[in-house]
């Protein structure tokens, strides 16, 4: 975990206020990371990461600054770069670790496989060496492409919104701080300092849909700051569809780990807040860390409106009286993994339950629909479903507890999210 927060030297290399990235980077850093104490960034080696890189310690001033590099194998050539990154962290005084992504058999999308490793990699590197946020290479260029990447998917507003400068995701704050710079401007600030960096050849492959669409911009001579300009324009109306939906939202509840949304206003609301309503309450219940597709949750909310049930993503959504009722589909949590209490008797149970009291030889799964009619189910307030996808406490094939449904002083559950945490979700991006 070791680090030196003011690098080589305490003075600023760059301290020119007349150069616009450093100026437009620092401003972005400012805003995005100024109350933060400990910052990781993701190195690549190529020339945005390695920007990045010396633009931060530049700005640093006293934070500790840590750098990770992923080897993803793809490339004979990828061993021998991270070491280089590795190089020209230590260069900078930044504390800078390789990490290896282990691939399993080849099977579906190799590039989707590959992003999703490397979010998982360096959110276990942050969470490991306790940073407050990852620091993430991504330029103007990149905007643009991004959206009309999205754009070519048929994306709604979120989409087109283009990334978030901030967004938390598998646990970890990632930062963008060079969204306003380009990467020709970038390419020019490291030629100007004699830096030098990596190009990846992949970049160049048009077998890939980012590298398809990076071209046609080069030959359309389509502005990327226009484009992003767009994407900023629908991020305000973004902005402004969450506070929509956050204000139909107003009295919801959690009841036994279910959330229940006030019926007339998620009735009444435009049909871009329902879905965003529904797809927060689907996230929190079933615990997807993505939103489902658009399709599927228009099909959901149509059946909803006629006062049907709509089974999605390990929820269920109904009408129930005064309320729409968002609970666990027992089936997806029958599915999860046993949860085994640690030393304390505690264990965190589908991602929603915080369970204590239990005993080493115990652990928690669904209660089932097989034991409700013994507990007098109906009694508890629950419906049919919510009891049967609630936490049991197990003694191999004999149940100890079922804590919703009868009180056990010493032994209890309580849910992980509330309302704060689905607010929350409204506002994600």
């Amino acid at each position: 975990m070791g680090c030196d927060p003011a690098g080589p030297c305490d003075e600023d290399p760059d301290p020119t206020t007349d150069d616009p990235v450093t100026r437009r980077v620092h401003a972005a850093l400012d805003r995005l990371a100024g109350d933060m104490s400990r910052l990781g960034i993701a190195l690549s080696g190529g020339g945005d990461s390695t920007a990045l890189l010396h633009l931060a310690q530049g700005w640093a001033r006293g934070r500790c600054l840590m750098a990770a590099t992923i080897d993803h194998g793809l490339r004979p050539e990828s061993t021998a770069e991270a070491a280089g990154a590795g190089r020209a962290a230590a260069a900078l005084g930044i504390d800078h670790a390789t990490l290896s992504w282990q691939r399993g058999p080849a099977s579906g999308n190799l590039m989707a496989a590959a992003r999703d490793a490397r979010l998982r990699l360096l959110s276990d590197w942050a969470a490991q060496n306790r940073l407050d946020a990852v620091l993430l290479g991504h330029t103007l260029d990149d905007q643009a492409e991004t959206v009309l990447m999205r754009l070519a998917r048929g994306a709604g507003v979120d989409g087109l919104a283009g990334m978030s400068a901030s967004r938390r995701a598998n646990g970890t704050v990632w930062l963008r701080p060079m969204l306003a710079v380009s990467r020709a401007e970038l390419r020019d600030w490291l030629t100007a300092r004699g830096i030098g960096w990596v190009d990846d050849p992949s970049n160049e492959n048009a077998d890939y849909d980012r590298v398809r669409i990076r071209k046609a911009v080069e030959a359309l001579g389509l502005p990327a700051a226009r484009i992003a300009q767009s994407a900023a324009n629908l991020a305000s109306a973004r902005d402004a569809l969450q506070d929509v939906a956050a204000a139909a939202a107003s009295g919801a509840e959690i009841r036994n780990g279910s959330l229940y949304l006030p019926w007339t206003p998620f009735r009444r609301a435009p049909q871009e807040v329902r879905r965003r309503l529904i797809v927060a309450g689907l996230r929190l219940v079933g615990g997807a860390d993505y939103p489902p597709r658009r399709e599927a949750v228009l099909r959901a909310l149509t059946a909803i409106l006629t006062g049907a049930r709509a089974t999605l993503e390990g929820a269920i959504a109904e009408p129930a009286g005064d309320w729409l009722r968002i609970m666990r589909e027992p089936v997806a949590a029958a599915r999860g993994a046993p949860g085994v209490p640690d030393a304390q008797g505690e264990c965190r149970w589908d991602g929603r339950w915080l369970l204590s009291g239990l005993c080493a030889d115990q652990q928690v799964r669904a209660l089932g629909y097989d034991p409700l009619p013994g507990l007098k189910w109906r009694l508890s307030g629950l419906a049919r479903d919510e009891a049967a996808a609630s936490p049991g406490i197990w003694k191999g094939a004999q149940l100890i507890a079922a804590p919703l449904l009868e009180s056990r002083a010493e032994m209890t559950a309580r849910p992980l999210a509330g309302v704060p945490e689905f607010m929350a979700l409204l506002y994600t991006h």
